[in-house]
């Protein structure tokens, strides 16, 4: 799953989300203790979704997008401003 279309969704999405492939890691475990694992490589899948998801909820946790947006359109209006002292 793509951070951008993680980050879209909601807190609450997220963290069904997140439940959903714990339990489905946790089914991935036990199956591959008793040997009838089909694909191994769906538990680093699953792993790095997991991690993805947490990354996201951790950002929010942090207000850490805000920031991100409130730097991103201060570089704006800085750019904005130096182009329009350029053309002068």
């Amino acid at each position: 799953m793509r951070m951008e279309s993680l980050r879209d969704l909601t807190k609450d999405e997220l963290l069904q989300k997140q439940e959903e492939i714990r339990l489905e890691l946790f089914n991935l475990k036990m199956r591959k203790g008793v040997r009838e694992l089909d694909n191994p490589l769906k538990l680093r899948t699953l792993r790095r979704a997991l991690a993805q998801i947490e990354t996201v909820l951790q950002e929010d946790r942090l207000d850490i997008r805000n920031i991100v947006d409130q730097v991103g359109s201060l570089l704006d209006r800085a750019n904005d401003k130096k182009q329009s002292q350029d053309s002068k």
